[in-house]
């Protein structure tokens, strides 16, 4: 699967390099909807690739958007926060396409004095919710940033790149405000940071870069060596948190993996098997069968 740069974005939309941006401060931009639409003269279908940047986009108007194995029907406007971990489509499904949009690394942002770890943030933790459906209301109050943005990009006031680190860190509480109550605060006793801890260590496992690359983690054992606990407890643990065993959480984040390679990635099934740690394809597909009731070249076509 492509993981689009930078580099690549400014070549494909055409748009120009902002001055004054640096490897000291990290990168950050701003953009109107319409207008980068009008320049490159074509409809904002964005392809399913990872990308080597944050996203946070508001859009008024129809679309559709496929992210990781998920397929979302957007209405009106939508807020949409995009991490560098996980791919997403997002497909117009009418001509009129408005609102904003900003980029930043995630060296830009940690210069803010809160001291924020994106990756640690809630709205881009793996599993989360990042696309919401806004009213008209809630869709104004969110415009009134991205303006105050896209006017400040335009300025010479000298601390302009740390007003703009605000403003990102507005839009991204915003989006954590709009969560269910349970993915901000979860609860701390003991098995609950066990089950914390496996969840993390499981999704540090994905994506899957390359048919070279093969999980390092693959049995329940596997996890509970790495967590130094007992097998049987990692799974007491597990079942109490989040109603399930440790084998089937392990076999679903494997399948959502297995999904998208399989729709999104030439890779021959083989490659696939590997990288998903079957040592034989027969094992992999009769694994996918069991879970999806589809063979992986019957769900691949």
């Amino acid at each position: 699967m492509h993981i689009t740069t930078l580099e690549e974005f400014y070549k494909d939309t055409s748009a120009l390099l902002p001055e004054g941006i640096n490897k000291e401060i990290g990168h950050f931009n701003v953009f109107k909807l319409d207008e980068l639409i009008a320049q490159v003269k074509k409809k904002p279908a964005m392809p399913y690739n990872r990308r080597a940047y944050y996203k946070i986009s508001l859009v008024s108007g129809r679309n559709k958007a496929e992210y990781a194995d998920k397929v979302i029907d957007i209405e009106k406007n939508a807020l949409l926060f995009a991490t560098p971990k996980i791919p997403y489509h997002w497909l117009p499904q009418d001509d009129k396409q408005f609102g904003y949009f900003c980029i930043f690394t995630d060296d830009f942002l940690i210069q803010h004095k809160s001291g924020a770890i994106l990756g640690d943030l809630p709205i881009f933790q793996p599993g989360g919710h990042p696309i919401f459906q806004l009213s008209d209301e809630e869709a104004e109050e969110i415009t009134v940033i991205f303006r105050k943005m896209y006017k400040e990009m335009s300025s010479d006031y000298v601390f302009k790149y740390d007003l703009l680190r605000y403003y990102v860190m507005e839009l991204i509480h915003y989006g954590q405000k709009l969560q269910p109550a349970t993915a901000l605060y979860p609860a701390h006793h003991a098995a609950a940071r066990v089950s914390s801890l496996f969840i993390e260590l499981l999704e540090r496992q994905f994506p899957i870069e390359s048919p070279h690359q093969k999980l390092s983690l693959r049995t329940a054992k596997d996890y509970a060596d790495r967590l130094s606990v007992h097998v049987n407890h990692l799974n007491k643990v597990l079942k109490e948190n989040t109603g399930k065993t440790t084998t089937d959480l392990i076999s679903s984040r494997i399948i959502q993996e297995a999904k998208i390679l399989l729709k999104q990635t030439d890779w021959n099934i083989s490659e696939i098997a590997y990288c998903l740690g079957f040592e034989q394809v027969a094992h992999f597909s009769n694994f996918f069968r069991k879970q999806t009731g589809f063979a992986p070249i019957v769900f691949r076509s």
